[in-house]
């Protein structure tokens, strides 16, 4: 099984916001997840980020691979995607 931090659509028609989420990368895009890790919300100004970094850095430690723009949203909070820590 192979593993993805992505994200996933919540929110209202014209008010889109988005979970940080663990799944496997063959669930759909709104479909199961294994943890929710976060949020982001790009409407306001500045967007919001909240990222659980203890969460985070340990799914990365055992080989969770996460899309681009998660691994953007990663690199604001101050988490390197490329050096996993415990």
């Amino acid at each position: 099984m192979s593993v993805r931090l992505r994200l996933t659509r919540v929110g209202g028609r014209r008010d889109p916001k988005w979970r940080v989420v663990v799944a496997d990368q063959r669930a759909k895009r709104d479909g199961r997840v294994i943890e929710t890790i976060g949020h982001y919300d790009a409407q306001t100004s500045p967007s919001t980020i909240v990222i659980d970094e203890e969460r985070a850095r340990r799914w990365l430690a055992r080989g969770a691979q996460p899309t681009d723009t998660v691994r953007k949203l990663l690199r604001t909070q101050g988490i390197d995607a490329s050096r996993p820590q415990l």
